[in-house]
């Protein structure tokens, strides 16, 4: 039986958090990367190899961190190059815009924050004005928007009130891509080089033999969750939770 894998305390320093005015700080996607993630359990379990879900996996996050890139800069003015494999992501991005603006600056773009007395850190995607409300808006490249990202989110919007006493609420933005059959409606994403076909359960066509795919079609889906206490409250217990399993490495580093 092989043995696991365990960060030296200087990788796992480096790895799970920033040193900010001399102190380290956990980061908040470490924190909140304790709690369990049965969809992507599955993933790896549909996988030939672990191996070949990590490379899926770290396709898939480099796509999404050029989608974040191109979105991000074009808010602030810019006109970036954009590969032909994001660009249907990023049209729906600019139509998302121009039917509702969101105002940002250079230094509200990936803006690094912490909470010095609940000690963590984290970069927000962007904090904004949308619909006349600032709030912190928070760009996935997921096939959903989920629970789970309200942990983050809160996170970010206790450590940022001090400073931006008018910040209100929070905003996930989806960008995602996908192609729809012409028979059944099925639909076809690809990311990370893996292909998921769903299925319409709502379609006429109850099967369709050879999918005719048509083109790739950008998806900008928002969702706002004002409401963030309750998330802030499961965010802190996760903390502690992530505490106690990390305690030696966390007790070796100084923390």
């Amino acid at each position: 039986m092989g043995k696991s894998f365990s960060p030296t305390p200087d990788q796992f320093r480096q790895e799970n958090g920033y040193e900010i005015d001399g102190v380290w700080y956990p980061r908040v996607t470490s924190i909140v990367g304790i709690k369990a993630k049965p969809a992507l359990y599955r993933f790896y379990g549909e996988q030939p190899s672990f191996y070949a879900g990590q490379q899926v996996t770290e396709r898939s996050a480099e796509e999404g961190t050029r989608i974040h890139e191109a979105a991000q800069a074009i808010l602030l003015g810019e006109e970036p190059e954009v590969p032909n494999d994001i660009a249907p992501a990023i049209q729906a991005f600019r139509k998302f815009i121009e039917r509702q603006p969101i105002t940002t600056e250079a230094a509200h773009i990936e803006r690094r924050i912490h909470h010095p007395e609940m000690r963590y850190a984290g970069t927000i995607d962007i904090l904004g004005t949308m619909k006349g409300r600032v709030g912190v808006i928070d760009i996935k490249t997921s096939q959903a928007i989920y629970r789970d990202y309200n942990l983050q989110t809160s996170a970010y919007m206790e450590a940022l009130l001090p400073d931006f006493p008018d910040l209100s609420t929070r905003w996930i933005l989806r960008l995602d891509q996908l192609q729809f059959c012409q028979d059944c409606n099925s639909s076809r994403r690809v990311k990370g080089g893996r292909e998921k076909i769903k299925k319409d359960y709502t379609s006429k066509v109850k099967s369709c033999g050879i999918h005719i795919w048509g083109p790739v079609t950008g998806i900008a889906q928002i969702k706002e969750f004002p409401d963030w206490k309750d998330d802030y409250a499961g965010f802190l217990a996760a903390k502690r939770l992530w505490e106690w399993e990390n305690a030696e490495l966390l007790e070796s580093i100084g923390y």
